[in-house]
């Protein structure tokens, strides 16, 4: 164990829960901080404290009085408008620095607020250090597989994105027939295939179910914060989408709700695949 009580900070969504449950399961100490507005209110079921984006030397208190020597950042938190948060004194000499990272990109803030947590001795630990089980493994998860066809446009897809990391954008694209249909931006994933679901079939080559919706890690980016993420609401929307799969950087990417997602897409003729770097280089 490289830690000896973990913070986990707690965003929208059910990643930081499933944390929480994992630490729990494994004996491990923890403490749930969530974040005002954004925090499932799943989350109240555990005993912690609650705080506002730009507290941060109330959370600094907070992981000092609790004795974490470790963090975790979990879930969906929106890029917030600096100019309207109320932040104390520790937020505000950071904001210099997060200002500036926020021009080149969401993958430069973040870096920022990790280096923050560790120039105060905290280790900040990946989620998939934590909950091993949520990392996508190599292959096909159901009971459909990427065709011949599909693996050429993951491959594509898969070079978009990587092609991109300079730009620090997104971590996703969507290929159908070597037709770039879409590239994630700053409205997020779930977007961008509702916009591919708005488009004539035309584009998607007229086939039905084809195209591929791949998301994978930016080159540089920080592993321990923001794994690409899959889950149900993914999967509901490819087949919306009339894609033929999605597919993700194996170990490098985390798929909630296994089980559903996994059944969601047997039950629509969809692939759920977990690709290698070299196999798309």
């Amino acid at each position: 164990m490289r830690w000896t009580k973990l913070g986990i900070i707690m965003g929208g969504g059910a990643l930081p829960l499933r944390l929480a449950d994992a630490c729990a399961n494994q004996g491990r100490p923890f403490v749930a901080i969530r974040l005002t507005g954004f925090a499932d209110p799943a989350a109240e079921a555990y005993d912690g404290p609650e705080i506002h984006l730009g507290e941060a030397g109330k959370l600094a208190r907070i992981l000092k009085d609790t004795g974490c020597d470790a963090v975790t950042l979990a879930g969906i938190v929106p890029r917030p408008d600096f100019s309207s948060l109320r932040l104390d004194w520790r937020a505000a000499a950071l904001l210099p620095r997060l200002l500036a990272a926020a021009a080149r990109g969401d993958g430069a803030l973040l870096d920022v607020i990790v280096d923050a947590f560790e120039g105060e001795g905290y280790k900040v630990i990946g989620a998939d250090e934590i909950a091993g089980d949520l990392a996508v493994p190599e292959g096909p998860l159901g009971a459909v597989a990427p065709s011949d066809d599909d693996r050429e446009d993951i491959r594509k897809a898969a070079r978009v994105i990587a092609a991109l990391g300079p730009f620090d954008v997104g971590q996703a694209a969507a290929v159908a027939g070597g037709l770039v249909l879409a590239i994630e931006a700053a409205e997020g994933t779930d977007d961008m295939i509702a916009r591919i679901a708005s488009m004539p079939a035309s584009i998607r080559s007229g086939a039905p179910r084809r195209g591929v919706l791949v998301k994978r890690p930016k080159p540089g980016q920080e592993l321990r914060v923001d794994l690409p993420t899959i889950g149900v609401k993914t999967i509901e929307g490819a087949i919306a989408a009339g894609l033929a799969g999605v597919a993700v950087e194996a170990r490098r990417s985390l798929l909630m709700d296994a089980d559903e997602a996994i059944a969601a897409a047997d039950a629509a003729g969809l692939f759920i695949f977990g690709f290698r770097p070299e196999d798309v280089a």
